[in-house]
């Protein structure tokens, strides 16, 4: 039977909180027998203090003389009961779950584990504290200096990238910075991200975090960061200055640069499952401190119940767990200055004592009643790997989804494998079937076309396969439902003809990403050709192969070009990043009256509304999209057959008159010129074509309807 385990009744003392005179610290561990503080010192002695438990669970202590930078742990006692969920072994040192800085590192080789190697249900009496990383005492220091004007989730363009791998290579970063929060503060790395358009960045994680010994054991480490040891701290290997406090004041610092260039910090957090792994992998924090209080449990309590493929899973329905969540996003978002979450697998956050899937979840009430989190960006990856933890469209308002019907039919459009071009509206219209219902904006959709996990933009163009095999898991790892196409050749070559349709395809999904209602999420490096050789699961590779090669820029200037000019349109033109839902409701002029043109229209390329014929034509590839406001409209015609196609433009009351500011094709194909309604214009096999269209924000007396 799963445990009734009472709720702290102030989880804000909780952890090291340095006070005047000394450091108080506090622990709950509601079914422990004793808690010992173990402080060491600098050449790896240690001292050790018993706590006192309240009637909460909650174990607490002051130890006057002890401040910021003090390394420590817990040892926790209890009995040995697996069939329980009690795991308790004294002999293994704990992380503290909310230490605000983690050091060191985890020797693999050492007594990580509280159970014997002959049994996962034996306890290992060896002490493993100069095998496992230490906590430190951090003190309270000033928030970062915040965004001049807040983004809304309209204004949002999220760039994903790994924060290491992002610098790693700079040429301009100073090699002592590279791969570090001081190294993404750079003012040369600052200064792209502005010049490319971008307003928000979204790290891969930086909670601190270890590697799992299965990599290790192959010889590599867990690069991506999927694998959190600390929900309050961030990680240590970061920081170029140090890792006793040093990395708390380097992450403010990078906070600072970035919210002073205008560009939220949005956090992707790991709350679903903790490092650990299952119950046979190392215990280092939370298994030992009670091992059904933070886990699910599979009904005989002695097994993981594992809805995250990882080995274990967080139990949110536990209230003291739950709090633990919600501290750290509290603590991330006042006192770190970040901005927003993306929740990686966050089903699992949502699931009851049942393990059932429950969106009423008070992990959701509580962020949306929280004066500091419901103001935060929240995205969720709306999925987890148990029974009925495909989710997507069914978060609510107050959250956005990662849409990954957006990516999949992106990619299948452009490579050809679609019918007709129904899907194509929909995805450009937000993904109205998923998202618009019950009042929730048109941002509920984050658009996609890659993302850390998957192909590269470059690799979507230039493999069929994955290819994996530097992960040593003899290419077994992995998606295979890659919806890639390598245009006729495996792998890079040297044929041009090949090349230029790879890129011409390359600039196609960026401009289809920028151009479509929703929030448009772009992977690092997708803008200037980064690729992985193939590898569609690098989480293990810190290695040049994941790191952005910063010396392609120049090679790639028509991707980064088109990327700057698309996202410079959607920053200066609302119409192309609407908040709601686009209807067919008629535009309304200064004055009330009725402009004739409608928010949103299809058209084919006859210059006509698109007809029920065309709708259902499985063989039509070409779709022209009309926007419109008061004040501003454009129209984009996207083409995506092998031959070029005639088109004319849409005449009055649409506009008055065409400019093409975009497209896909090469310099030569389309000129930018002002081009007349009515007036044909030829558009090329595959591309993209945006112009702006000239209209009116009031009729004159003459015209308007009484």
């Amino acid at each position: 039977m799963r445990p009734l385990l009472p709720r702290p009744e102030d989880s804000a003392v909780l952890g090291a909180h340095v006070v005047k005179g000394g450091t108080r610290f506090a622990l709950w561990a509601p079914r422990a027998t004793r808690v010992e503080l173990a402080l060491v010192d600098t050449d790896r002695q240690q001292t050790n203090h018993d706590l006192v438990r309240h009637t909460d669970g909650v174990w607490e202590v002051f130890v006057p003389g002890v401040g910021a930078g003090q390394r420590y742990g817990y040892r926790v006692h209890g009995p040995w009961s697996p069939e329980t969920g009690q795991r308790f072994n004294a002999s293994k040192l704990r992380v503290d779950p909310y230490a605000r800085a983690i050091t060191g590192g985890v020797d693999y080789s050492g007594p990580i584990s509280d159970h014997t190697a002959e049994s996962n249900y034996l306890p290992d009496p060896r002490d493993s504290f100069a095998s496992v990383p230490l906590s430190v005492v951090v003190a309270d220091t000033p928030p970062p200096r915040p965004l001049a004007t807040p983004l809304t989730e309209a204004d949002l363009v999220v760039y994903e990238t790994h924060l290491k791998g992002y610098t790693q290579l700079h040429p301009a970063v100073p090699e002592h910075l590279r791969g570090t929060y001081s190294g993404m503060a750079y003012p040369a790395v600052v200064e792209h991200l502005r010049s490319l358009g971008v307003n928000a960045v979204e790290f891969l994680p930086l909670h601190h975090f270890v590697s799992e010994p299965f990599a290790i054991g192959k010889g590599l480490v867990n690069y991506w960061g999927y694998n959190t040891l600390g929900f309050f701290a961030p990680h240590a290997p970061y920081s170029s200055t140090g890792t006793l406090g040093q990395q708390v004041t380097e992450f403010k610092e990078m906070v600072s640069a970035l919210h002073d260039a205008g560009i939220a910090v949005i956090l992707d957090v790991v709350y679903n499952h903790t490092a650990e792994g299952g119950h046979e992998g190392p215990t280092l924090s939370f298994r030992g401190i009670d091992h059904a209080g933070y886990y699910r449990l599979t009904s005989d309590l002695r097994n993981d119940y594992d809805v995250t493929g990882t080995g274990n899973a967080v139990d949110t329905s536990m209230e003291g767990v739950l709090d633990m969540i919600l501290d750290s996003l509290r603590s991330w978002v006042h006192d770190m200055g970040v901005d927003g979450f993306r929740f990686d697998l966050c089903t699992t956050l949502i699931r009851d004592q049942l393990h059932h899937v429950q969106q009423s979840h008070a992990f959701k009430k509580a962020i949306a009643e929280d004066p500091i989190l419901r103001r935060a960006i929240m995205i969720t990856e709306p999925w987890d790997m148990g029974p009925y933890g495909y989710q997507v469209g069914r978060w609510g308002r107050g959250w956005s989804e990662w849409n990954d019907r957006f990516r999949g039919f992106t990619r299948d459009f452009w490579r050809g494998a679609v019918h007709g071009v129904e899907e194509l509206a929909t995805r450009l219209a937000g993904s109205a079937d998923i998202f618009d219902h019950d009042g929730r904006p048109a941002t509920a959709s984050v658009n996609f076309v890659t993302a850390h996990d998957g192909f590269t933009l470059r690799d979507v163009v230039t493999y069929d396969l994955k290819h994996n095999e530097a992960n040593g898991e003899r290419n077994r790892d992995g998606a295979d439902d890659n919806r890639s196409w390598n245009h006729g050749y495996e792998g890079e070559t040297e044929d041009e003809a090949i090349n230029a349709a790879r890129r011409r395809t390359m600039r196609n999904m960026m401009a289809t990403l920028l151009l479509s209602t929703g929030m448009p999420m772009m992977t690092a490096g997708d803008e200037m050709g980064r690729t992985q050789d193939g590898n569609n699961n690098a989480y293990c590779q810190d290695t040049p192969l994941s790191w952005v090669h910063w010396t392609e820029t120049e090679e790639w200037g028509d991707q980064l070009t088109l990327t700057r000019t698309l996202l410079d349109l959607r920053r200066k033109h609302p119409v192309l990043r609407p908040a709601q839902f686009r209807s067919r409701a008629e535009v309304v002029g200064d004055h009330g009256e009725g402009l004739g043109r409608t928010e949103s229209a299809w058209f084919n390329e006859h210059g006509t509304e698109m007809t029920i014929e065309n709708w259902h034509d499985g063989g039509r590839r070409s779709l022209g999209l009309y926007v419109s406001d008061r004040t501003d409209a454009f129209y984009v015609f996207f083409h995506a057959g092998h031959e070029p196609i005639s088109i004319t433009l849409p005449g009055q009351p649409w506009s008055s008159g065409y400019r093409i500011v975009a497209h896909t094709g090469t310099p030569d194909e389309l000129r930018m010129r002002a081009l007349a309604p009515g007036r044909r214009v030829v558009v090329p096999a595959r591309t993209v074509a945006v112009m702006k269209a000239t209209v009116v924000s009031r009729l004159p007396v003459s015209e308007r309807r009484r």
